[in-house]
């Protein structure tokens, strides 16, 4: 089955783009926030969550401080992906955090709920 595109934003207070950028694009920062451990090797990144759950992903596309495209390896369909995009309003110098993700019909609910509760963790770890 043909998996749904989830597209959300979020606004950040936030007026480093150095900070944002960090926080979706390296390990450190993704620990903060998404993964108890992320461990980077080249264009590979496996996400750590608990003692248990580990998952692979494969970075697909990436442009400094704009955007950063994953695609999990272990995912059936090579057209789904999740990307963390970080855009700048210029009239209010306000950042956004754009994500797009792919999830099946009947649990599109459940990701945004994810998305929004990593989200706040995202905003109480880095102060935004």
């Amino acid at each position: 089955m043909k998996k749904e595109k989830i597209h959300l934003e979020y606004l950040l207070n936030a007026t480093s783009r150095n900070i944002i950028w960090s926080a979706i694009s390296t390990p450190s920062g993704l620990e903060g926030w998404f993964a108890d451990r992320v461990v980077s090797n080249d264009k590979t990144v496996s996400f750590y969550w608990g003692k248990e759950e580990k998952r692979e992903a494969e970075i697909i596309a990436i442009r400094a401080f704009s955007y950063i495209r994953f695609r999990w390896k272990d995912d059936n369909d090579d057209r789904d992906y999740f990307e963390l995009k970080m855009t700048n309003n210029e009239l209010t110098n306000d950042y956004v955090l754009e994500i797009t993700d792919f999830a099946d019909h009947d649990e599109v609910d459940d990701f945004k709920e994810l998305w929004d509760s990593q989200i706040e963790t995202l905003r109480r770890t880095c102060g935004f």
